[in-house]
């Protein structure tokens, strides 16, 4: 095994591009671009990494939104988001249910209230992505709101190409589109 460090590498490889730091007035500083990332798993409620880590991000000063699409039970809604830490913005459905996709076919008052409060939530989340104020969207269960026909898929792929890009968009889900996977900068698959 050889060990060696770049320097006593660079001086036996000729073919390394030397980078002058003594002109410092000619370096700039590029804005980063935000990263689509995708956390897919085979079974719902197994985000809570992502909420912990949203958790963080926002104490350590980012500005996060966390939208929770298909989770019901609290009454939120846009205007009733919950506030914690100073900058994370938590929403969830204005609609309170609880998630079962048999009694949600079977009853079409309950199914015409999902699909209202989870396509406001989606009209809201694309005001934010486009203006570029959060430094980081969590869009939890998008995946299961574009199965059940609330969300177009196209209207999510053409929301997230012309997003403001210095955010990190993070999208969660079990069945997750190819269009949106080729996407990504970033797939992480849960496992139990």
């Amino acid at each position: 095994m050889v060990i060696s460090s770049s320097n006593s590498y660079s001086k036996s490889n000729p073919d390394i591009v030397k980078i002058s730091t003594t002109n410092k007035r000619n370096l700039r500083r590029f804005p980063q671009s935000g990263q689509i990332q995708i956390y897919q798993s085979s079974y719902r409620g197994s985000y809570s990494s992502i909420i912990r880590d949203s958790l963080r991000n926002a104490a350590l000063g980012s500005k996060v939104l966390l939208v929770q699409f298909m989770k019901g039970g609290v009454k939120q809604g846009v205007t009733n988001a919950v506030k914690l830490c100073g900058n994370l913005t938590w929403v969830r459905s204005s609609h309170s249910f609880e998630y079962n996709p048999q009694e949600i076919e079977n009853n079409k008052n309950l199914k015409k209230s999902i699909h209202e409060s989870t396509y406001e939530l989606w009209n809201f989340c694309k005001k934010e992505l486009l203006s570029g104020e959060s430094d980081q969207i969590i869009l939890d269960e998008i995946f299961l709101a574009i199965e059940m026909k609330i969300i177009d898929k196209d209207d999510l792929i053409s929301t997230l190409e012309n997003r403001f890009t210095s955010g990190d968009v993070i999208l969660t889900g079990t069945c997750i589109p190819k269009d949106l996977l080729l996407m990504a900068n970033q797939i992480t698959q849960l496992r139990s």
